[in-house]
């Protein structure tokens, strides 16, 4: 791909869905979708972070709408799907499952693969079950949810962000603090709003602190509010408690299936939550992707580097064709 920057860098403007629904998964289950931009375009899927951050409005905006058919969905228990914040049948391999479903339902034969942070997680763990429905990927933010990535997240952060860290275990009494994760995951399971919406704000709210290079109330807002953060938090200990229900290390050990098809990686340099090992630990594995490090941006994607370098690619990804 010609990686010359002669490229449109800023967000293209708000636009609304042409298409929207709920989706039957199964019995438990129901996935808000949406498609915006051009019904005979290009297909591209959006995969939101997290896991369970949900999407919203401004996740449109990467793509140029007169080339992209855009299609941006809800994982189970996040946003918009019903119901919020449900642990029961919330594997990967159903979100996996789930993509296939949404893409049948859609008529898409293949798409462009968009994701950020867990959504880059769950792209290549979707390209490596089904690369052949996959044009390309988009990543960024990489997180391979390897146990040092989650140690990091849980301790490891309070080496950088010492304030967010006090905050995030404060509310864990001493004798628990060892097993962040045990000590969380039981609140935030707890059907009892009283107790798991203040634990569900306080994980939220460390990790939107911990996201951006310099100090954003925006960020931290959105992160603390109650669908985001129950979602986020909820899904996020379920995920990390059962080693995101993949074996160890099988997303960089299968690399080699979707190694053929073009692909861009951006991270931040100073991005706390991911740091920059796993970006580069994946792009030894798959030296062909094209490796963007971003010099000055932390982990978020509204960060002005990173979104640039995303609007970048999707410009790139132009020369893609869906048949």
């Amino acid at each position: 791909m010609d990686t010359t920057p002669a490229f449109r860098q800023e967000l293209y403007p708000p636009l609304e869905p042409f298409r929207s629904g709920m989706l039957a998964l199964d019995g438990i289950h129901t996935m808000y979708w949406e498609q915006s931009g051009n019904p005979r375009g290009v297909p591209v899927v959006f995969l939101h972070g997290g896991p369970g951050a949900g999407s919203a409005p401004n996740h449109r905006r990467f793509f140029d709408p007169a080339h992209y058919n855009i299609v941006v969905f809800d994982q189970r228990g996040a946003g918009r799907s019903t119901p919020l914040g449900e642990l029961r049948d919330n594997t990967t391999p159903l979100l996996i499952a789930d993509i296939e479903t949404l893409r049948r339902h859609l008529g898409i034969e293949r798409w462009l693969v968009f994701g950020g942070s867990w959504g880059s997680t769950l792209a290549l763990a979707y390209g490596e079950a089904h690369p052949q429905r996959c044009l390309g990927f988009v990543l960024r933010g990489i997180f391979l949810c390897r146990q040092s990535e989650i140690d990091w997240f849980l301790y490891g952060l309070k080496n950088i962000f010492p304030e967010a860290w006090q905050a995030f275990t404060g509310m864990i009494p001493a004798d628990e603090r060892a097993d962040l994760l045990t000590a969380y995951h039981k609140r935030l399971i707890d059907p009892d709003p009283a107790v798991h919406m203040p634990a569900a704000r306080a994980w939220s709210s460390y990790e939107g602190s911990c996201s951006t290079l310099l100090p954003s109330p925006d960020t931290v807002a959105y992160f603390a509010s109650d669908v985001v953060a129950l979602g986020l938090a909820r899904m996020e200990a379920h995920y990390f408690k059962h080693d995101i229900f993949l074996p160890v290390n099988s997303l960089l050990d299968n690399v080699a299936r979707i190694r053929n098809l073009p692909t861009v990686i951006v991270q931040g340099r100073y991005d706390a939550v991911c740091p920059a090992v796993s970006a580069h630990d994946l792009h030894c594995a798959w030296p062909e992707a094209e490796y963007i490090v971003v010099p000055a941006a932390g982990h978020a994607a509204w960060e002005p580097g990173i979104c640039a370098e995303l609007v970048r690619a999707t410009e790139r990804f132009k020369s893609l064709s869906a048949n």
